[in-house]
This record gives C-alpha cells, structure tokens and sequence, in this order.
C-alpha cells in the first residue's frame, strides 16, 4: 500500500470534504479563511494523485488515510 504524508490539517480538511462539507463550511469549523481551505485542497489533490473530491476521498479510504466511519452506512 502506497504512503502519503499529510498534515495534521490536511487530515481534518480531507476528513471534512469526506463529510460533503463546502470550503466555507470547512473554513468556519476549523477556524482559517476560505482561501487556506482551497490551499489544503490542492496540495491533497497533488499529494494523493487525484482530479477532484471524489477522487481525493476514494484514495484517501484506499490508503487508510481516514475510516470509513458508521455515518456512511445509510440505514
């Protein structure tokens, strides 16, 4: 399995897009401007290889970046 190395920020950035959170939304819980947002979301989108947020959750599931967590089972 292939290894990135993220930030601390850009785990909770990369666990808050997993949650279909906005940049504003994600920018307002963490407490940084939207633009800071956008920043972390480019360098995971370089960093894990990818085109767009679908693709920045899937390889971060892949890598084991962040679990798949109960919220996701829609029962």
């Amino acid at each position: 399995m292939k290894t990135v190395e993220i930030s601390k920020r850009e785990r909770e950035v990369l666990s808050l897009i997993s949650r279909e959170m906005t940049n504003r939304e994600i920018a307002t819980s963490l407490y940084i401007s939207t633009h800071t947002v956008v920043s972390h979301r480019r360098n995971l989108l370089s960093k894990l290889n990818a085109k767009n947020s679908v693709g920045l959750v899937r390889r971060a599931f892949e890598y084991g970046i962040i679990p798949l967590e109960s919220e996701f089972n829609y029962h």
